[in-house]
């Protein structure tokens, strides 16, 4: 139980919900800013301005999953309002609170590090990473299918990457009956691939491996998918790129030459914010939990 922990929790989307959700039923105290838009209750939250005075004698203070923009800017879906996180604000925490994001900025990196505050960004866990790459593997299939006209299933798909994300959706493409293709950097992803049954190759040969494909999902967050590569594509190709912004896709090129190309970032909070809202939840109580108690062992 989290009774007795007081928890700040500005903005965000609907994942928040289930955070907030789960927090509530651990006994936690819990003060929101940014839901006031809402139609349903919070049950157990004490919803609140945001002000200066909040951040005092908080234990956690919890972020959206993008944590602020490069501003310091905090976006809240539910009220359409913003919010501005600055050096005052996180020079009220008492020292023992940790903040938590999915990801963070160099804007909010600094404050923490500048006021001697904990920073967590939960996406880097390998555990969150994980069990996100379920629904993103799900999301990035539901757009292939949306925008194609053929099926999954006979189809050629390649993968760059065979990361936390791109392992799940490669074995999810194969399961569909896809005949897939996957970019690695390393021998022993080479080997992983080939004991899976894929069909691996090094990056390095990329450009004279996509001449035949129809799908093409990107994993990796820097340039990959150059002009180069999307010229030696076939026009039907579809590509999904699936890392964060600004993506490793050359966007202004692939419509130029007429070729689908998405960026399709932080699918689970879109395509299934209730199960990566409960993603997101587990692992923060956890973590909450585990904090409260070595500071109730006096550590």
């Amino acid at each position: 139980m989290l009774t007795g922990v007081q928890v700040l929790l500005l903005g965000g989307d609907a994942r928040q919900l289930e955070i907030i959700r789960k927090l509530t039923e651990l006994d936690a105290g819990v003060t929101v800013c940014g839901f006031d838009g809402l139609h349903s209750s919070l049950d157990g939250a004490v919803q609140a301005e945001f002000d200066e005075q909040l951040f005092e004698g908080v234990d956690a203070l919890l972020l959206p999953a993008v944590g602020t923009d490069d501003e310091g800017i905090i976006h809240a879906v539910f009220s359409g309002r913003q919010m501005k996180l600055t050096e005052a604000h996180i020079a009220k925490l008492p020292k023992h609170c940790k903040v938590y994001a999915g990801m963070a900025k160099p804007y909010l990196r600094q404050l923490c590090e500048q006021n001697d505050i904990a920073l967590v960004e939960l996406f880097d866990r390998d555990d969150v990473a994980i069990y996100n790459s379920i629904p993103t593997a799900e999301g990035a299939i539901m757009m292939a299918i949306q925008n194609t006209d053929f099926t999954i299933h006979g189809s050629t798909s390649m993968v760059l990457g065979l990361g936390r994300t791109g392992f799940t959706l490669a074995r999810t493409l194969q399961g569909l009956g896809s005949k897939v293709k996957v970019g690695v950097r390393r021998s022993e992803q080479f080997a992983r691939a080939s004991e899976m049954g894929l069909e691996p190759f090094y990056m390095g040969v990329l450009q004279q491996q996509v001449g035949n494909i129809d799908l093409l999902f990107n994993t990796i967050p820097t340039m990959i998918v150059t002009a180069q590569i999307i010229a030696n594509l076939p026009s039907r190709a579809v590509v999904i790129d699936l890392a964060s912004k600004p993506g490793g896709t050359d966007f202004r090129f692939a419509e130029k030459r007429g070729i689908k190309a998405m960026l399709a970032p932080g699918l689970p909070g879109i395509v299934a914010p209730k199960t990566a809202g409960r993603i997101i939840a587990d692992c923060l109580t956890q973590l909450i939990l585990d904090d409260s108690i070595k500071r109730g062992n006096g550590s």
